[in-house]
């Protein structure tokens, strides 16, 4: 390694941990020994010395042992007579960078608590969002198990120009990555910058501002260290498996611009233990040869418009990315984009006018590949702020097109069309809404670009059943209702074709592996009756994902002899089950949460867990942040419930198997349930009391509590004492 850049890092990290224990002191005096410290609502304590250590870092005494372990992998200053060029030291260096730092950003959050808005997009003034708690990572875990995130870019300063910050930042955007921002190069910083282009910040369109200074890089790192534990069920401590993890998984680069500080070789030499290399446009040394990372370890002086195809390059990421044409960018990284109301310029749906969308499959003859058709106005047709009724109705054929595959397909809408830069689309079905923003009218959008964003992405994403797909927009009153009295019909033959199928009538299930990259041990099984624990796919979806790509990750599953039908044990499912989980599950009860429950990676959108006083189940969902009456936090039920790990009593669910005849059926089914979140019981409420009625007990819904009746048991006992909740007769199962 260049003798340059190991000099720097050596000298970085001596500078930072100095500068964290110094802070550590004066902390220590004021506050003592006991005062709790932590990253804002995570289970995972500090997490690179948590997964690095599998140290639990709870209170400022705790970071003495820490510091310590600091020293000893300090290596001594590079000078004349202790001249160590190679990578080994450097990277003792960087990873004693990243402890102190986490420790000096810990202490930061305990002296300044607003100094970080701790929210998904800027609050205010403040653009420094810091590190993310457990809600805000679980949810954009999910994107890397599905690979609409390959990777994440950590940007330490910024171009001196915002519309070269904001061209690589978009390019970075269409590359599906993260961008986690961090500190300033002579004063810029790259966030400023791109809210001063009117380029919007936040978690929701991928462009992170962690941090105003270089410790905060720490804040990505953490964030790799957290989806090695969580989803690929690296253990704490276990640190050669969470950096050979990350190296092979976690597809990560730095992207470095102007002057490089020996605070910033320090964390540079740090990420290349974990894999990731430094891209930079400055005039600085390079490190060529590989070793730890995939290719070169650090390369420079690359210019602004090849910076990003570089990194991508460097990094072995392989990207692939269908140009769609049309005027406006198009990708993920736009899907959380929000059309604010001085931003907008018309809008279709949502109640502002009528709206509608639609698919329907028809015979080959009927549909004219490519084919997009337009009735009535187009934006170039009208003035800001007048609305048009919208309906979109697409016709697929293909030989291997059923109708079943109908709403799977459909149901892609709304993430495609918000994949547009400056569209924002709301809801499905006849109650969708479209929002137009000022600055895609200004480069050129036409309704038409919606037609050709489906055709070409339904054509990419299910080649395999499609053959056809034309696309026809009306914006004339008289059209869109025709197309919304088309769409109720088509609607209703769905629902009740779905709605008719049961456990029983089907012979085969699904499997659904696509977490094992992240929790090996996992298998979702999904039933007719039973939705994936993500919320994403159910049945149908896992037949047609099985229709599209044959060897991926849902299979057809035999489920064969039911030897118990009340706890939902099948021996063709067992035996999938072992053998897709390599035997670490020997067996799956699909309705059960005390008896071999299905496992989860940690991408569930609730958790049920049982309440022992209580005789019965409460369930949390991800947004609830408050406690819950088993005495944790939703993050801390999700180290229990995640990691395909088969833990009885604790069980990963979506939010709809709430409402589904097998709800905890060895249990006694809903009847068992004695608290939800108010916002669940809320969201679920139609459903779950037209379930009560069938059930018989349409009273209840309102004997199910919730955080205001309490959030401990003995609280909510009371409750269901008043109440006379059917759980307290039943059965005791712990």
């Amino acid at each position: 390694m260049s003798k340059i850049i190991c000099s720097a890092a050596v000298r970085g990290a001596h500078k930072i941990t100095d500068m964290a224990e110094e802070k550590f002191e004066a902390a220590l005096k004021k506050y003592g020994p006991e005062q709790e410290v932590s990253f804002p609502n995570t289970a995972y304590y500090l997490p690179v010395i948590y997964s690095m250590l599998g140290a639990k870092v709870e209170k400022l005494g705790d970071m003495k042992d820490i510091f310590q372990e600091c020293r000893t992998l300090l290596p001594p200053m590079v000078s004349e007579h202790n001249w160590l060029p190679y990578l080994a030291p450097a990277l003792d260096a960087g990873m004693a960078t990243f402890f102190a730092e986490e420790m000096y950003e810990a202490i930061r959050y305990l002296e300044q608590p607003e100094y970080y808005t701790k929210t998904e997009e800027p609050s205010g003034a403040n653009l420094w969002l810091g590190a993310a708690d457990d809600v805000i990572f679980r949810k954009r875990g999910v994107e890397f198990v599905d690979g609409t995130a390959p990777g994440f870019a950590a940007i330490m300063g910024s171009p001196a120009d915002k519309e070269v910050a904001s061209k690589i930042a978009l390019e970075l955007q269409e590359k599906n990555l993260y961008i986690f921002m961090h500190d300033h190069s002579n004063g810029i910083r790259m966030p400023e910058q791109l809210v001063k282009n009117n380029v919007q910040v936040g978690w929701n369109t991928r462009l992170v501002p962690f941090g105003d200074s270089y410790t905060t890089a720490v804040f990505a790192i953490g964030f790799a260290c957290r989806v090695a534990m969580a989803f690929g069920g690296i253990k704490p401590g276990d640190y050669r498996g969470n950096l050979i993890y990350n190296k092979d998984r976690t597809f990560a680069f730095v992207m470095a611009f102007g002057p490089v500080s020996d605070e910033w070789y320090a964390n540079a030499a740090g990420a290349i233990n974990w894999g990731f290399p430094t891209i930079s446009d400055y005039d600085i040394p390079e490190v060529l040869p590989t070793g730890i990372c995939t290719y070169e370890h650090v390369v420079s002086n690359v210019p602004h418009d090849e910076i990003v195809q570089k990194a991508i390059e460097v990094r072995g990421l392989k990207v692939n990315i269908a140009k769609i044409d049309i005027p406006m960018a198009f990708g993920p990284a736009f899907e959380g984009e929000r059309i604010r109301k001085d931003d907008l310029y018309m809008e279709c749906g949502g109640g502002r006018t009528s709206g509608v969308e639609v698919l329907i499959s028809k015979d080959m003859h009927d549909v004219i590949d490519g084919e997009v058709i337009l009735e009535g106005k187009d934006i170039c047709d009208i003035t800001q702020g007048e609305n048009l009724p919208i309906a979109i109705l697409v016709e697929v054929a293909g030989r291997e097109m059923q109708s079943d595959f109908e709403p799977i397909l459909e149901r892609q809408f709304h993430h495609l069309i918000n994949y547009i830069q400056g569209i924002m689309h709301i809801g499905q079905r006849n109650i969708m809404w479209v929002r137009i923003g000022k600055a895609a009218v200004e480069k050129g959008f036409s309704f038409k670009h919606i037609g050709k964003v489906l055709h070409g992405k339904l054509h990419q994403e299910f080649g395999a059943i499609l053959d056809k797909v034309q696309v026809k927009i009306y914006t004339i009153q008289s059209k869109v209702e025709e197309v919304q009295e088309i769409a109720k019909k088509v609607y209703a033959e769905r629902d009740l074709r779905l709605g008719n199928m049961t456990d029983e009538t089907e012979e085969i299930f699904y499997s659904c592996t696509l977490c094992q990259s992240f929790a090996p041990s996992h298998v979702c099984v999904i039933t007719p009756e039973r939705v994936g624990m993500c919320g994403a796919y159910n049945w149908l979806d896992g037949k047609a994902s099985f229709q599209i790509n044959p060897t991926g990750p849902n299979q057809p599953i035999q489920k064969g002899e039911c030897s118990d039908p009340v706890l939902g044990d099948f021996v063709g499912i067992n035996e999938f089950v072992n053998q897709a989980s390599r035997g670490a599950v020997p067996a799956v009860s699909c309705y059960s949460l005390m008896t071999n429950p299905m496992t989860a990676c940690g991408c569930f959108e609730a958790i049920a867990a049982m309440l022992p006083q209580c005789n019965g189940i409460m369930v949390v969902n991800r947004d609830y942040m408050g406690m819950t009456p088993s005495g944790m936090k939703f993050t801390s039920l999700a180290g229990m419930a995640g990691g395909g790990a088969q833990t009885p009593g604790f069980m990963g669910v979506s939010k709809h198997y709430l409402t589904s005849p097998k709800l905890f059926m060895a249990e006694g089914g809903l009847k068992r349930v004695v608290w939800l979140p108010k916002m669940l019981k809320e969201e679920l409420k139609e459903k779950l009391m037209a379930r009560c009625e069938a059930i018989g007990m349409p009273e209840l819904f309102d004997m199910i509590a919730d955080e205001e009746v309490g959030t401990t048991e003995e609280a909510v006992l009371a409750f269901l004492k008043e109440k006379g909740h059917p759980a307290l007769k039943m059965e005791t199962v712990m």
